[in-house]
């Protein structure tokens, strides 16, 4: 078994984690993110292995693919992470429903 994280493996596992979140999140409101503990829980650490994949990525993929924003997307892992127990569920729940589906297209767009 291959077990090479790499920047390849990263990207796939970055998408197939967008894609996930993207799929979870279809005619979720705010309120059902806020009362449903185990679909906040599962966004969150999607959010997470995200950023954790993105600072795998090597300086020069990065570099190459200027237009998805490398450093906010770890800098959400260190507000989730941090602020766990304070984490304000509307701006979690802007990110999910709009952020995440951009980033997306753009990852999908840039990394064809």
């Amino acid at each position: 078994m291959d077990n090479v994280k790499n920047d390849s493996y990263c990207i796939r596992k970055i998408q197939e984690d967008l894609t996930f979140i993207v799929r979870q999140m279809k005619g979720v409101d705010i309120g059902e993110l806020s009362t449903f503990e185990l679909l906040q829980d599962s966004m969150l650490f999607r959010l997470i292995q995200i950023s954790e994949n993105t600072k795998r990525l090597s300086e020069e993929y990065k570099a190459n693919h200027k237009t998805i924003p490398w450093t906010a997307i770890y800098g959400l892992r260190n507000r989730i992470v941090h602020d766990y127990g304070s984490v304000d569920l509307t701006i979690v729940f802007d990110t999910l429903k709009n952020d995440i589906p951009e980033l997306l297209a753009l990852m999908e767009k840039e990394l064809q």
